[in-house]
């Protein structure tokens, strides 16, 4: 773990990957609804980092981090969201080619995994699901369509995700879904959330 000062009243929590970060994230949580920690405006997760901003003494904080024990996220933790999906992705077939099986057999792997939300970016309700193991890492498309529909579930690298609306993106889609990923009128906004679980669930064609 290192800590850096960012600015008067932050601080970047760096670690060695997704899944310290996961856990990291769910520490800071905890021990700011517990009064455990000095008071954190925002906790800001990020693929090896959490940034912890609007702190009064963020030095003492970052002498006090380097002491946490931080425990692994168990499995069951966080809210669970299910996610009806067609699979009919454009990239479908090239996934199963990329994974050396049939499309139905990547239907069927990439809907009994229990993801987890990592971090969220690149847009308003896009979150980056981990949980697929590394032997399933897929390359984004050499060039990135103009074009993604909103509601597209697809793959990059390690991570999976859910165009909450149409954009370009260089992701390999494998599916869609209805569901609302980003609506500013419900509360909160976004149905993916650092920490939410994650499920597929597979539809009729």
């Amino acid at each position: 773990m290192r800590v850096m000062r960012m600015g008067p009243r932050a601080l970047l929590v760096e670690v060695g990957s997704d899944r310290e970060v996961q856990a990291l994230h769910a520490e800071v949580i905890r021990r700011r609804a517990t009064g455990a920690m000095p008071p954190v405006r925002e906790v800001v997760p990020a693929a090896r980092t959490v940034l912890l901003d609007g702190l009064d003494d963020p030095g003492a904080l970052a002498r006090e981090i380097t002491g946490w024990h931080v425990p692994d996220q168990a499995p069951g933790d966080g809210a669970l969201v299910e996610v009806p999906t067609r699979y009919d992705g454009a990239d479908l077939a090239d996934v199963a080619a990329h994974w050396r099986m049939s499309a139905a057999e990547v239907v069927q792997i990439h809907s009994s995994v229990e993801f987890r939300v990592a971090f969220c970016g690149f847009a308003p309700g896009f979150g980056y699901l981990t949980g697929l193991p590394g032997r399933y890492d897929m390359p984004r498309l050499a060039t990135p369509r103009s074009a993604v529909p909103a509601g597209s579930v697809a793959l990059a690298g390690p991570y999976t995700g859910v165009y909450p609306r149409s954009s370009p993106g260089g992701w390999r889609l494998i599916g869609r879904t209805d569901l609302v990923l980003w609506d500013p009128a419900r509360e909160p906004a976004a149905l993916f959330t650092p920490g939410t679980r994650v499920r597929f669930v597979p539809l009729a064609q």
